[in-house]
């Protein structure tokens, strides 16, 4: 069974909102390494929930995303595709985590998908 394992909320700017989320509700962000403008966020330790990131925003319309766990990107966007889901935004490598890949379900709602493999690169 896949699961939610991460969030990403868009920003016009990512540093000053994770503020607003981190005095809210308690959250801890910090700037990911690297040359990508990410923050990783962690919302709690010990309980139900999963962690995100805020990331600049691309377009105006640009949603809120849910990213789920999946043993192949390759099989999860065949199955989309064959259940009346669009590709969004192709497999991509994200360095040393794994691959990524968007979706639209077939009512719009996108969503991410994450292979695990720290030789992605």
């Amino acid at each position: 069974m896949s699961r939610v394992i991460h969030f990403e909320i868009p920003s016009n700017d990512p540093e000053s909102l994770s503020g607003f989320y981190n005095k809210v509700f308690n959250w801890v962000t910090v700037k990911a390494p690297g040359p990508m403008e990410y923050w990783l966020t962690r919302t709690g330790e010990g309980g139900p929930g999963i962690d995100g990131g805020f990331m600049r925003r691309h377009h105006p319309q640009q949603p809120m995303a849910n990213t789920i766990s999946v043993d192949s990107v390759d099989n999860a966007l065949e199955a989309v595709v064959a259940n009346g889901g669009k590709i969004a935004l192709p497999k991509m490598a994200v360095p040393g985590v794994g691959w990524l890949a968007y979706f639209h379900d077939p009512e719009g709602n996108i969503f991410g998908i994450m292979q695990a493999d720290t030789s992605a690169g």
